[in-house]
């Protein structure tokens, strides 16, 4: 590594302070985190270590085999995928170039280490010896190039060309050695690598959906309604990784069949559920619950492009007549923290600016809004809108309780829950009037406002454009002034809770459960990019 910079002190300090964060808050929250537990006394099927004959001493390498409860996988192209269920498999087929660990540091994983210049704009990594890809062929850095020349690619069709529309040039500068060169300084750039999209494919492949990674996990079989089968790569690059001879992931209809297959037996581990659920576990023989802090959030929003929701009275109306207190308490029964219909939330330390509060509530003001708006434009002031919610996690739930607020104000809405595949499915939650979507953990606020907020940003949801936010947008992403960069974040706050067409009503935990048998295990924020490669059967 190179001595530092100015610049990557400016880098080091933002990562410093994120950390920080993530580290205070961690240590604050609730008993859980790795489950090392012992004996499985459940019952269930999970395999165990086999003596060998000779020493009478359970096998080394790996061993036994981990199921875990998700939602079917839609997407199986990496730079597609979206749902945790999607990024769990694929993280564990593929490999990224630079990954995040739990405290939400950039840490190496295909890359070994990175030099950056002093002006921020030049990125050099060495990388890996000895990968290969699951069909024998060798890892280089052709794999590298290749792959981020087509998540850039504005031709492609891929939600990432904005996040990397930064990029200049990439180049093969050695076997094992990549160059990326900037348009302009990005202190966030390590994080932008380790995008859930940025998985490293084989050069040249023209549609990865074969599953031709270079991760701990090669696929076996694929049955999209039931399963998909791995077995341990026995050539992985990482030593003592992986530590299961397999890995299954279950599909499930629900979150509620899949917390039923965990009490049965039939599986050892499932993430995200409701918070209801997730109680219901806590005194079940057998099993560890783990609940950890984050910055995902339930978002609802209105479309700003066409009416009603291009209107400022009908969306300072929907966030009048909404309680996040109420909320926060009913829904995630106190776990998290209370929403300010920002995507910078409490763990984010300096970035989050505690003073903004969206309007309190104030439920007479919203029907006279609405009244006035419904005089002028002969619209209906009851709005009648369709609530359309996928069915994980929590969010029928919030559904449920915001059709009932609302209706107070006069407002009503009819709630369409549907399976989290069809949500996301043909990109169907982008086209709708009003919508509840989770947005996972992100170690970096950028990300939202790039992807969810900014002019033609890929995941814009609510369609809305405001020049003003873009330029506070374009700011924070790209100066090396810590101080300019907390200062836009905290007018980006200020103008989302006043006039942004969303509400952000808390900012979720992250459950997990496990059953007695595994130890290594470390969820994540995101509950997709948990890395189960690390994990072993416990010794009897």
């Amino acid at each position: 590594m190179k001595p530092e910079t100015p610049f990557k002190r400016l880098l080091l300090t933002a990562l410093t302070l994120l950390v920080a964060a993530s580290l205070w808050l961690a240590a604050c929250a609730p008993a859980g985190g790795d489950a090392t537990t012992g004996e499985d006394t459940t019952g269930g099927e999970s395999p165990a270590p086999v003596a060998t004959e000779e020493t009478g001493a359970p096998p080394t390498g790996p061993s036994g085999a981990l199921r875990v409860a998700f939602q079917p996988i839609v997407q199986t192209d990496p730079g597609l995928i979206s749902s945790d269920s999607e990024v769990f498999v694929a993280n564990h087929v593929y490999d990224y170039l630079v990954d995040i660990d739990a405290q939400s540091n950039p840490t190496p994983r295909l890359a070994t280490g990175w030099t950056v210049s002093d002006d921020g704009l030049t990125y050099v990594f060495t990388l890996a010896e000895g990968v290969t890809f699951h069909d024998g062929s060798p890892f280089s850095a052709a794999d590298v190039v290749y792959t981020f020349n087509r998540l850039r690619d504005p031709e492609g069709g891929l939600p990432t060309a904005s996040l990397y529309s930064n990029i200049a040039a990439i180049e093969a500068t050695g076997t094992l050695e990549v160059t990326f060169t900037l348009s302009a300084p990005n202190p966030f750039f390590l994080y932008d690598l380790s995008d859930n999209h940025a998985l490293i494919i084989k050069d040249g492949t023209a549609a990865p959906t074969d599953f031709n990674g270079t991760g701990p996990f090669k696929v076996v079989s694929y049955t999209p309604e039931d399963r998909i089968v791995l077995e341990a790569n026995l050539a992985y690059f990482q030593e003592g990784k992986p530590g299961l001879a397999g890995l299954e992931v279950i599909f499930f209809a629900d979150d509620q069949a899949m917390v039923d297959a965990l009490r049965g037996g039939q599986v050892d581990l499932v993430m995200r559920m409701s918070t209801a659920l997730f109680e219901s576990l806590k005194t079940e023989t057998g099993i560890t619950t783990l609940d950890i802090p984050t910055n995902g959030f339930d978002l609802v929003r209105l479309r700003a492009d066409r009416a009603p929701g291009n209107d400022p009275r009908v969306v300072e109306a929907l966030k009048l007549a909404t309680d996040r207190e109420a909320i926060w308490q009913l829904v995630q029964q106190g776990y998290g923290a209370v929403g300010n219909d920002s995507p910078v939330g409490p763990l984010y330390g300096p970035y989050h600016d505690p003073a903004v509060q969206p309007p309190a509530r104030d439920v007479e003001r919203a029907r006279a809004l609405l009244d006035e708006w419904a005089a002028e434009t002969g619209g209906d002031p009851a709005l009648n809108l369709v609530l359309h919610v996928p069915d994980s996690g929590g969010r029928p739930d919030l559904a449920a309780v915001l059709q009932q607020q609302w209706a107070e104000a006069g407002i009503i809405v009819e709630i369409s829950v549907e399976p989290e595949s069809v949500y996301y499915g043909d990109d169907g939650w982008l086209e709708v009037d009003l919508g509840i979507t989770g947005w996972g953990s992100r170690p970096y606020p950028q990300f939202y406002f790039t992807q969810m907020l900014a002019t033609g940003g890929e995941w814009n949801e609510a369609h809305w454009s405001d020049a003003e936010v873009d330029a506070l947008i374009l700011a924070a992403g790209s100066t090396l002034d810590e101080a300019e960069r907390i200062a836009a974040y905290g007018q980006l706050q200020a103008i989302l809770a006043a006039r942004g067409p969303v509400i952000i009503p808390y900012y979720f935990a992250q459950f997990g459960a496990l059953r007695d048998g595994f130890i290594g295990f470390e969820m994540k924020a995101f509950a997709g990019r948990t890395d189960v490669s690390g994990v072993t059967l416990a010794t009897p």
